[in-house]
């Protein structure tokens, strides 16, 4: 179905979506939807909702941080989809939407009977984004597949780290947050097809492809001979200096690489004589003898504080940063400044404060309108606009079939 945008409403004005998504991948997948304007319906078991629901401490107020992470924008309904009443309550939600997302195993949406071809053909505009861990078939589609789990399969974690120490994580979980952007990217791209088709279509993607296909020179380099790329620790695996430097109070990252910033570095930090050193001379020869040359760096740096290297460096046009906690970052004047902590109102906690939008738009605003919603918050006014009557909704609560949330009159007290 085509829906026509104004000029100055968001992005995604006017398309609806219903969020199947659990835990993170799926719901990460929704909230960049609902981010960009498209009406996120978030369809939840009767029994707790979501599992991200009590994925804590920590907690904020009453409720889990993970899951107001990857919950904004959106609206809850209440839905038994195991019994056949819930499932042609389903049917008519998708009926008036343009887009499914879920990320259950591969085959449990088509056991329910409401999987890709069964919504399509009520709806053959619809889009619906399944998202795997594994991917939809091949001989690991059915095995669970979790965030580390898919570092670890993926390489990601024998390219993190120092060699000679355990295998390394990254700090998030970046297999689910990527795996939601680039589903959300799929969606996106299944819809401006759609514009064109009238057609709508299945998308697919999983937390293992994702991580795949994002490993990027690293595994170019290993496909075309070069052998097992090692852990990367703290310093680029091709280009050199670039990494962490160790200051007078502290540590930075410089990245003083290429024929331009090489010389303007050495002359800045008194190593003028790395210019002659035949060890230094290129990128190759600096990367082959990086040891020695780390060294000769982090002597260097003992003469200045880390702001003081940041602010002589970036001024020099040689890119140096500070390495940051959390904390840090988050009150730092530029991440504030471009709106990357926002302010909402939530219904039980009062105040709260989340990420904000990542990607600006000059015409049609995005941003958080709406605090993660509690369970079932929705579920009366999104069946009343499906076409079922009060009636209808609360026999169907009665029966087991949906859950019908409250909303406090007052924030509660923190």
């Amino acid at each position: 179905m085509s829906h026509e945008q104004d000029p100055g409403v968001k992005p995604l004005s006017g398309i609806r979506v219903l969020d199947l998504g659990r835990h993170l991948a799926g719901p990460t997948c929704g909230m960049m939807l609902g981010d960009l304007g498209a009406d996120v319906v978030k369809v939840e078991r009767i029994e707790g909702g979501d599992d991200g629901r009590v994925a804590g401490p920590p907690w904020v107020g009453d409720q889990s941080a993970f899951f107001l992470s990857a919950n904004r924008n959106k609206r809850s309904v209440c839905l038994n989809t195991k019994v056949p009443e819930g499932q042609e309550v389903f049917r008519k939600l998708a009926a008036t939407a343009d887009v499914v997302v879920e990320n259950f195993r591969p085959g449990v949406m088509d056991a329910l009977n409401i999987g890709y071809e069964r919504i399509s053909q009520t709806n053959p505009g619809i889009i619906y984004c399944s998202i795997s861990g594994f991917g939809v078939d091949g001989p690991y589609a059915n095995r669970p597949g979790l965030d580390q789990i898919i570092q670890g399969f993926s390489g990601l974690q024998r390219l993190t780290g120092f060699e000679g120490q355990e295998p390394t994580r990254v700090g998030i979980p970046i297999a689910d947050l990527l795996t939601g952007i680039l589903g959300a990217y799929g969606v996106l791209a299944a819809l401006h097809a759609r514009e064109r088709t009238g057609k709508g279509q299945q998308i697919n993607t999983s937390l293992m492809e994702s991580m795949v296909g994002t490993l990027g020179f690293q595994a170019v380099r290993y496909l075309n001979g070069d052998g097992v790329p090692p852990p990367a620790g703290n310093h680029h695996p091709i280009n050199t200096p670039y990494g962490v430097f160790q200051t007078k109070d502290g540590y930075v990252t410089i990245g003083a690489t290429g024929d331009k910033r090489w010389p303007i570095f050495c002359r800045l930090v008194g190593g003028e004589e790395w210019l002659e050193d035949e060890r230094f001379k290129t990128n190759g020869g600096r990367f082959e003898h990086r040891a020695a040359l780390i060294e000769l760096i982090n002597e260097k740096l003992q003469a200045k504080t880390s702001d003081e290297w940041e602010e002589l460096l970036n001024e020099a046009g040689v890119p140096c940063g500070p390495i940051y906690d959390v904390s840090e970052s988050l009150n730092h004047p530029q991440v504030l400044h471009r709106e990357m902590v926002v302010e909402t109102e939530h219904p039980t906690i009062g105040q709260i404060k989340l990420l904000g939008m990542p990607v600006k738009f000059t015409e049609t605003p995005t941003g958080v309108d709406h605090a993660p919603p509690l369970l079932g918050q929705h579920t009366d006014v999104i069946l009343q606009d499906a076409g079922l009557s009060m009636t209808e909704i609360e026999s169907l609560e009665s029966n087991g079939i949906i859950r019908r949330g409250t909303v406090p009159s007052q924030p509660a007290d923190d």
